[in-house]
């Protein structure tokens, strides 16, 4: 009997050797992942080779079924997963499954200034993609803040390049632990939207590495990214989706990224330029044909027939044609061609717990005089919730981070949960309709008041209130937070300062929550005590929104980017360098970013301007006392790091949450430079009473600046200051070192 046992055991496992040898390379899971791409390669057709580096559907690209390579699908981020489209429309298939639940905005994000959160993020919009099918989630976007009228703002981390990178980081990571491929973008200076693919960015080299790219750097050296979407404008006069300095210079050979440049959907022009410059995979060309007879468009695209047709006239190498096929092949092993992917989840209880815990740890506490906040209510505090954004879904709309959720939570309903005795009031009538390429809210937003009556119905409520909580702010319809349009102006829509004004002065105790990803003017600030930014939160927004305003949450997010008081205190608009000037032929926008190095809080401090809260700046229902900054070292070399420690303790009387931030001053340097720069942070959470040290490590890059003769990042011997505290504006701990 045991003979049989191990004869059989014997026979299966010579069995399996055989399977295992018979197996061509590129199938062999034990081979390195480079050797299977080369066999790849080898065994594949032009036609097949063509086939893979360009799109079949709106969203997906064919595979190699003769080789066994299925189809990959992309799918939009940053926020959640893009309901499914028709084959060739931008219309919903019309499905029942694929609803998602939407995280919070990545302006959110990056307000936490969490990395546990950012990977948190990344690992929950994974499984949502694996359980979708989706190969590869359009996301993260790291573009740089640059003015508060960029429609595309809350899909970005604000302006600081040190922060986005520290937040893209872990996002790409987690998303890509899943199996599921990040694709950064917009690579890059994709600053503004209105006529987005006619602008030509005219901008210092320093000014390019020190602020606009270090993002997508720390996402490829980093964070490893297998995929980079080119932007829709120009730099050097060449279309970002398939330009020479960006994408083969800067992407491919200094930062060595082995992945896959993909254009954004509509962003390839040329079929020249597409081969020469760096894209790899194209996406969303009219499908309409650019040529009138095939019967399929896609056929027509740049790198389709086109490409092999000059490849067989001998106008284009085979070489050139299996760089792209390279990559694209290793994009398979990474994602479909990976049999250790994990399984996905969709609509999970952890998922929406993610989603709120990121949402609690952005929200940002602005103002709170007099300790207004948190609410402090029984059952017979009277509560009056006014505003549009208070009901108004904000998943639907926005552009392509539009999302089909399976539930959200209004800001009503989550405060009419918490609370015993709540009212509502509209106070004004903003955007009514809620759809989105065939997604609709189904919500019925009409009202017939007029904007007067709406104010006095409001305002006679507020007189008898407890407590006016206003949502207000910005919605996702266009020409506000919305891709393919800019704002076109800083002030607040629908005349809502108007119904500001008002409840102010009716009811002390007034909280006016701003629903945006961006600043906005804010004429009235003096009058109200109570100031909340909320973000679009995505499906758990009136639960956490409703846990902060309690005091149930102890609010501890910080401002990714600088509020200025108004629109001239921003370089961009004070230098009048945005939108750009049209060229005589009125086909080029060209777009000089005259403030180079100069934006956020690096212009507050070489002008002197004051804005309504400064980078970074966020408060709290307890407080802090920041002490004892130590140094490893006063002396530092070029290869060393020096720790910097910090004591920090809760000497309130509840427990919270705070962000140490430490900021680099170079006390004498050969080249203009900031007063200051974000070099380091770290997010704490002590109880009441409770004290701890956080330890903050910098090395030889957190000294460095671009030097435009050599190059090449560059550190000078010297002096330098290290400022520390909990907001650009308040940091009272220095200590100085020298770097050797």
């Amino acid at each position: 009997m045991k003979k049989s046992v191990i004869s059989v055991m014997i026979m299966a496992t010579i069995a399996i050797n055989v399977k295992a040898q018979s197996l061509p390379v590129y199938l062999d899971n034990s081979k390195p992942v480079e050797q299977r791409v080369e066999d790849a390669l080898q065994r594949m057709t032009l036609n097949e080779k063509i086939r893979v580096i360009h799109a079949q559907s709106k969203f997906s690209s064919a595979g190699v079924p003769r080789l066994g390579f299925p189809d990959f699908w992309t799918d939009d981020g940053p926020h959640g997963v893009r309901p499914d489209v028709l084959w060739d429309e931008w219309e919903q298939a019309g499905q029942s499954n694929d609803s998602c639940i939407a995280f919070p905005a990545l302006t959110c994000l990056a307000a936490s200034w969490s990395p546990d959160m950012a990977r948190l993020y990344g690992e929950s919009l994974g499984e949502e993609a694996r359980y979708r099918k989706k190969d590869m989630i359009l996301a993260p976007g790291v573009n740089i803040y640059r003015t508060p009228l960029n429609g595309r703002n809350f899909e970005y981390m604000g302006e600081d390049p040190y922060l986005s990178s520290n937040i893209a980081v872990p996002y790409i990571q987690g998303l890509q632990s899943k199996g599921v491929s990040a694709c950064v973008k917009h690579f890059a200076m994709n600053n503004d939207e209105e006529n987005r693919q006619q602008v030509n960015v005219i901008i210092s080299d320093r000014a390019l590495h020190e602020i606009y790219l270090p993002a997508f750097k720390a996402a490829v050296t980093e964070g490893k990214a297998w995929a980079v979407m080119g932007a829709y404008n120009l730099y050097r006069n060449e279309h970002n989706c398939h330009n020479q300095w960006l994408l083969n210079d800067i992407l491919k050979k200094d930062w060595k990224f082995d992945g896959v440049v993909v254009s954004d959907w509509g962003g390839t022009h040329d079929t020249d330029e597409a081969v020469k410059n760096g894209l790899d995979m194209e996406f969303g060309t009219g499908t309409d044909g650019l040529y009138s007879g095939l019967s399929n468009a896609y056929d027509a695209y740049y790198l389709a027939n086109p490409y092999l047709k000059g490849i067989k006239e001998g106008k284009y190498s085979m070489q050139s044609l299996d760089e792209k096929v390279r990559r694209v092949l290793r994009l398979y092993y990474r994602t479909t061609m990976n049999p250790n992917r994990p399984q996905g989840f969709l609509c999970s209880d952890a998922h929406y717990e993610a989603a709120r815990k990121i949402a609690e740890n952005g929200i940002v506490l602005l103002k709170n005089e007099g300790n207004v906040l948190p609410v402090k209510a029984d059952k017979a505090t009277k509560i009056l919730v006014v505003g549009e954004d208070a009901i108004k879904m904000m998943t639907v709309g926005g552009g392509s981070s539009s999302l089909k959720v399976q539930h959200e939570i209004s800001p009503l309903a989550g405060i009419k949960a918490r609370f015993a005795n709540v009212s509502f009031e509209r106070g004004y009538v903003g955007d009514t309709t809620g759809n989105y390429n065939g997604v609709t809210t189904g919500q019925n937003l009409a009202d017939n008041r007029t904007s007067a009556q709406l104010i006095q119905d409001a305002v006679a409520k507020a007189k008898e209130a407890d407590y006016v909580i206003f949502f207000g702010g910005l919605n996702k319809s266009d020409y506000q937070d919305c891709e393919g349009h800019d704002r076109k102006s800083y002030s607040l829509p629908y005349d809502q300062d108007k119904v500001i004004e008002a409840l102010a002065k009716a009811n002390k105790n007034f909280v006016y929550v701003n629903i945006s990803g961006n600043a906005v003017a804010m004429p009235w600030l003096p009058k109200v005590p109570a100031v909340v930014q909320g973000w679009f939160i995505g499906s758990e927004a009136g639960t956490a929104l409703a846990a902060v305003l309690s005091g149930d949450v102890n609010p501890s997010g910080k401002l990714p980017f600088t509020w200025p008081a108004v629109l001239n205190d921003v370089p961009a608009h004070r230098l009048n360098t945005y939108p750009g000037v049209w060229r005589a032929d009125h086909k080029i926008i060209d777009e000089e970013y005259k403030e180079g190095i100069y934006v956020g809080y690096r212009w507050v401090d070489k002008e002197h301007t004051h804005p309504l809260f400064a980078f970074g700046h966020g408060l709290s229902y307890t407080a802090f006392k920041l002490s004892n900054l130590r140094l490893s070292s006063k002396n530092m070399t070029s290869t060393g790091k020096i720790e910097f420690t910090v004591n920090v303790k809760n000497t309130g009387k509840c427990d919270g949450a705070e962000t140490v931030q430490l900021y680099i001053h170079d006390d004498k340097a050969s080249v203009d430079r900031p007063y200051k720069e974000l070099k380091g942070f770290q997010k704490i959470f002590l109880k009441a009473g409770e004290s701890a040290d956080v330890k903050i490590a910098i090395d030889n890059s957190a000294l460095s600046f671009y030097d435009e003769q050599g190059k090449a990042w560059k550190s000078e011997p010297g002096s330098f200051t290290a400022l520390v505290g909990n907001a650009s504006d308040n940091l009272p701990l220095k200590a100085s070192f020298e770097l050797k």
